[in-house]
């Protein structure tokens, strides 16, 4: 077996793993940036309390380790709240309801995350911040409301939606309700499955969606418009 050698050197043994040297300290570095990032930003002060100083002091890094990653602050609390929030599911079932049913299963389990706190402190704060919170909006956000899109059209390709209406004043319908409550308020368990069935009686066609129960509620429509102020999506 031949060796490759260095001048002056022992020889070069390769990573058999091939990993290249200082990766795995590199992603724990960056793991503990993002994580005192989101805990300073889930604290009382919000995005007035992050700082680059503040978050390598808590992450024990250098502020030149951050930099190499993130130029600025609003970078890194995008960054950190970019990797925070769960991709939403991108369904494709039998039914429009079944799809809507998984995303807002997906968004009300949100809530109960440890940095959901952190999310309505950078709304809070938009209009003290407007330029971090409009590129939360387009990095984090928009992704998922496209997601939301892409089943609403199916849904009205597929006949189960009418093509009349607007899919950004029925993704708020959906949202809204889901967003304007405090992570700290309890919902029902069953509050994403009601609220899904609501919207369906306004937006289905009457041979396209059925829903799953009877139950009517009137929380779909009377708080929608407020979802873009929360957490959205």
């Amino acid at each position: 077996m031949s060796e490759t050698t260095t001048p002056g050197g022992p020889a070069a043994v390769p990573d058999p793993a091939g990993r290249a040297p200082g990766r795995p300290r590199s992603e724990r570095a960056e793991k503990a940036i993002i994580e005192a990032t989101l805990d300073l930003l889930a604290e009382e002060s919000g995005v007035a309390g992050v700082s680059i100083e503040a978050v390598a002091a808590r992450a024990g890094v250098g502020k030149t380790t951050i930099y190499r990653r993130w130029p600025n602050k609003e970078a890194l609390i995008v960054g950190a709240l970019a990797a925070a929030k769960t991709p939403l599911p991108d369904p494709e079932g039998a039914s429009l309801r079944e799809d809507l049913l998984a995303i807002a299963r997906a968004i009300s389990a949100e809530r109960r995350h440890r940095h959901a706190r952190c999310f309505w402190n950078v709304v809070g704060g938009a209009e003290k911040h407007p330029r971090l919170y409009a590129r939360y909006r387009h990095d984090v956000i928009e992704p998922r409301r496209e997601v939301l899109r892409r089943v609403l059209r199916r849904g009205m390709e597929r006949g189960e939606m009418r093509a009349d209406l607007d899919p950004e004043v029925v993704i708020q319908l959906l949202v809204g309700p889901l967003s304007l409550k405090t992570p700290q308020d309890r919902l029902p368990a069953d509050f994403p499955d009601l609220l899904v069935d609501t919207v369906l009686r306004g937006i289905g066609t009457s041979t396209g969606t059925s829903t799953g129960t009877s139950t009517g509620t009137h929380s779909g429509t009377s708080t929608g418009t407020g979802a873009e102020e929360t957490t959205h999506p």
